[in-house]
């Protein structure tokens, strides 16, 4: 089983007019995340991510600067990290994936 040092669980909330266009904006987010071919879980609520420190919170910091290029005012994150360097954090599969089997 591949080990991960850092997990990231990010919810990105643009200020923008309307249910789409938050829907819009909010799949630019995840397309750009996507990009990366690194371990991730689409959840309602945010999208958890796998892989090493320094890529994540490079990806976190996008994040916000995409919401903002796509037309929103502003943009509320929340964001979670889990990191262990030496043991590693508990993977996506093993935290939720007998719920999606």
């Amino acid at each position: 089983m591949e080990k991960f040092e850092a997990s990231i669980a990010i919810q990105v909330l643009p200020k923008v007019e309307g249910d789409e266009e938050l829907i819009r904006v909010v799949d630019k987010v995840i397309a750009y995340i996507k990009s990366f071919n690194l371990n991730i879980f689409v959840s309602p609520f945010e999208t958890t991510i796998e892989g090493d420190l320094d890529t994540l919170m490079e990806i976190i910091k996008e994040c916000q600067k995409i919401c903002i290029r796509e037309g929103a005012a502003n943009v509320m994150s929340y964001v979670k990290i889990a990191y262990n360097p030496k043991m590693g954090v508990l993977s996506i599969d093993k935290k939720v994936g007998k719920h999606h089997k």
